[in-house]
């Protein structure tokens, strides 16, 4: 799977990175938003729980995004890896404007 993403363009490679990351967000969004339903009433480990959440969170983010321009760094494209990174960056705050233009649209109906 990785060998196949290797080969494709760096802004459609930039993409499938970003929309990794938009779709585990919204896994974890979801997780947050139904969590008293999932797990019942709040108690001492839920905040134990959500920052540990949030570290993991992090690591998973940095890894989809990095992991690749990381591979390319080291290869010596040094300058493939940074327009790597500004590009997932583009899509990401591409998806993040989508996203509040949609709930902005949804909170008027």
């Amino acid at each position: 799977m990785l060998t196949n993403l290797s080969k494709l363009p760096l802004r459609w490679l930039g993409l499938v990175q970003a929309l990794g990351v938009t779709l585990y967000c919204a896994l974890v969004g979801l997780l947050i938003w139904k969590g008293n339903e999932f797990f019942g009433a709040p108690i001492y480990l839920g905040p134990v729980m959500f920052l540990v959440l949030f570290i993991v969170s992090a690591l998973i983010c940095a890894s989809i995004v990095f992991y690749h321009p990381c591979i390319l760094f080291f290869e010596g494209k040094k300058r493939q890896a940074i327009d790597l990174v500004l590009i997932t960056t583009g899509w990401l705050f591409l998806f993040f404007l989508i996203i509040l233009f949609l709930s902005v649209l949804i909170r008027r109906v």
